[in-house]
């Protein structure tokens, strides 16, 4: 199976995560999550991923989430608006975030990547 790992090369838990992944010889494309976020769709389906838990898709130890004042916003966000304020700035979403057809993944557990891939 392939994946679509979303990162950002200084993150040092994506490069934990990267080198997780190749030393297990897993199949994935690298996408830069800050010029690239995930499509809305993608979104979606990770939102489906964590639960239908909103707050596990934002990052929010990030300065963007902080300067948004997203703490006191994401509340009251409809999940519609949330996602496609994500979908807009991959500064907002946890990374790394790792999806596929059938699993995804936001940040870096080594116990949930052994158990699912």
């Amino acid at each position: 199976m392939s994946y679509k790992f979303y990162q950002y090369k200084k993150c040092s838990t994506c490069k934990k995560a990267q080198k997780y992944l190749d030393s297990k010889k897993v199949i994935y494309k690298e996408i830069s999550i800050r010029e690239t976020p995930p499509s809305k769709a993608e979104l979606k389906k990770m939102f489906k991923f964590m639960g239908g838990e909103l707050k596990k898709l934002f990052n929010t130890s990030g300065m963007d989430y902080r300067s948004m004042n997203m703490k006191e916003k994401l509340p009251t966000l409809k999940t519609e608006e949330a996602l496609d304020l994500l979908s807009k700035n991959g500064n907002l979403i946890k990374r790394p975030f790792l999806i596929g057809k059938n699993f995804g993944v936001v940040g870096f557990k080594e116990d949930i990547y052994k158990e699912n891939l």
